[in-house]
């Protein structure tokens, strides 16, 4: 039974060993962000993932993703009517269209699951 305020959830051990290990290697830089505990990590990832799809939900039916190439990302602005590409560029992320390392397009790109795990790996980090 969870203390007053909390809640238990049930997952999987496949995906709880997954967590556990990335939160294992991961425990100095998170204790940094102010994540302490395994389960203050796992809050810490739902509240992520959950800003990450409102993002998308936000900006989807505006903005399409057409292709993912190396180091780019094709996307057509149903607003604007305009082909933007993003692109990596010394480490980062660049819109060509806005000429920005910080627009709705980078934030879209970062949205996308198979993207950002991509660039995650290769410690590309969204501009806060």
């Amino acid at each position: 039974m969870p203390k007053a305020g909390f809640k238990s959830i049930t997952v999987s051990e496949t995906v709880y060993d997954k967590f556990q290990d990335v939160y294992q290697k991961n425990k100095d830089n998170l204790a940094m962000k102010g994540v302490n505990s395994f389960s203050g990590y796992v809050t810490y990832m739902l509240e992520e993932m959950m800003q990450k799809d409102k993002t998308f939900a936000r900006y989807a039916p505006k903005i399409e993703k057409i292709s993912i190439d190396d180091d780019r990302v094709i996307l057509k602005d149903n607003i604007k009517n305009r082909i933007a590409e993003v692109a990596v560029q010394k480490g980062e992320l660049f819109c060509q269209l806005c000429e920005e390392k910080d627009c709705v397009h980078i934030g879209f790109v970062f949205s996308l699951p198979d993207v950002y795990e991509v660039l995650n790996s290769r410690g590309i980090r969204h501009p806060k």
